[in-house]
């Protein structure tokens, strides 16, 4: 995996993946601090929530589950000095679907945050990592 961050102006950069996608990022810089979009910390935390909340999709499907959406909810501090690591994300799951089963939904996020996503496993290297979630049925809407 490869990718490529070019500095733009001031505090914005523009981030590209090796398959093209594109990302602007940058921090407050300026009177009106104003921001040029997520700072890096900021997309490391999406980052760690879009990989698990793929998996979670992923495995639920496989498991023939009729899940028709998936939000995560992040909720991080960190640590006061530099480097200012993530010391403590907690992530809330709110999976909708047709009669979706607790239990499997449960497995799903647990096999996601303790063997399939490894952003949550290496964010847990340095952050205390929980979860928890609600299931939202569809099947009388």
């Amino acid at each position: 995996m490869k990718a490529r961050v070019k500095w733009v102006e001031e505090r914005t950069f523009v981030g590209e993946s090796s398959s093209g996608h594109k990302v602007v990022l940058g921090t407050a810089h300026g009177p009106d601090g104003r921001t040029p979009g997520p700072s890096p910390m900021e997309l490391v935390l999406i980052g760690t929530g879009g990989c698990s909340a793929y998996d979670v999709v992923h495995i639920l499907e496989k498991g023939r589950e009729a899940v028709e959406d998936c939000v995560v909810e992040l909720d991080a501090d960190r640590a006061e000095t530099d480097p200012k690591v993530f010391t403590r994300i907690h992530m809330h799951f709110i999976v909708k679907g047709r009669a979706l089963s607790s239990d499997k939904v449960k497995r799903a996020i647990n096999l996601s945050i303790e063997k399939y996503c490894s952003a949550s496993a290496m964010m847990a290297k340095t952050a205390t990592l929980t979860h928890d979630f609600e299931v939202i049925d569809t099947t009388t809407r």
